[in-house]
């Protein structure tokens, strides 16, 4: 139970940040969980892959944080025609 507390944490750190910087305003806090969450694993495999490693709850979110801005970038660049989350 407790690591469930930690990822939904994690999650709304990250995805919080990084729609604050992106889009300069949060998406809401379910959003911001589900991209955090999202973008969390997305940063975890990334991380994997290149072997980086991260330790502590700093590391998690700086890696959850890294792959929410990646996955807000893609769906920027996806919707950036006028959809929801485009910005204009």
């Amino acid at each position: 139970m407790t690591n469930v507390l930690v990822w939904l944490v994690v999650g709304l750190i990250a995805g919080f940040l990084a729609s604050k910087v992106l889009n300069g305003k949060g998406m809401g806090l379910p959003m911001d969980i589900v991209v955090g969450l999202v973008g969390a694993l997305l940063g975890g495999f990334l991380a994997g892959a290149a072997g980086i490693a991260f330790g502590g709850f700093i590391g998690e979110v700086v890696v959850a944080f890294v792959g929410a801005f990646l996955l807000l970038l893609a769906i920027r660049l996806v919707f950036s025609r006028g959809g929801r989350f485009s910005h204009r």
